[in-house]
């Protein structure tokens, strides 16, 4: 019996290792590519223009900040050079005033911050839903079965990327309606 088991072991491990070179195969003929789809978002000209209005909301906000950082830290300067002079409850009403409005600060840092993260969602979601028909396009075009997000993969051959591709076809206005392909004219 044991030499019946030990056939029967090697007859399912050799089937089951024709079935991986089968699958194998199968995977071999299918096209795969990658787009690093932020850099390819933040590189059309949608994007660039996104990114022109993200830095002047950002650069005033950051002049905002580093006028008020300035001036605690001309307060935290003050503090310290009265700290001789001033009673100790004096220079402790201080030190409990600029440490609120550090505080504070930094609550205004951190409103800034999801404001702008919002606004870039804002900006950026319709150039990535344009992105993603443009990509679908090309796949479909030109017999991809998947293309990844160049961001999930640690190794990419170099050919295997679409990134500039994808960029060329979304500013030239390849992302259309997402429709397009279907709407062929009627040859009659």
């Amino acid at each position: 019996m044991q030499n019946g088991s030990a056939r029967a072991r090697t007859a399912g491990f050799l089937f089951a290792l024709g079935l991986s070179a089968l699958g194998a195969d199968a995977r071999a003929e299918g096209k795969i590519a990658v787009v690093d789809v932020q850099h390819a978002v933040m590189a059309t000209e949608d994007g660039i223009r996104a990114q022109g209005t993200l830095k002047k909301d950002f650069d005033k906000r950051q002049q905002d900040l580093d006028a008020k950082q300035a001036e605690l830290a001309k307060a935290r300067d003050d503090i310290e050079k009265q700290s001789r002079v001033l009673s100790r409850e004096a220079l402790q009403k201080r030190m409990e005033d600029w440490q609120r409005r550090m505080v504070e600060l930094q609550t205004v840092f951190v409103d800034y911050n999801k404001t702008l993260q919002k606004k870039q969602g804002e900006l950026t979601q319709p150039i990535i839903k344009k992105m993603v028909a443009v990509i679908a396009r090309l796949a479909k075009k030109n017999g991809y079965e998947i293309i990844f997000d160049k961001a999930g993969a640690p190794y990419v051959r170099p050919d295997l990327d679409l990134t500039d591709q994808v960029i060329q076809l979304y500013n030239s206005g390849g992302a259309g309606d997402s429709g397009d392909e279907e709407k062929k004219p009627d040859p009659k």
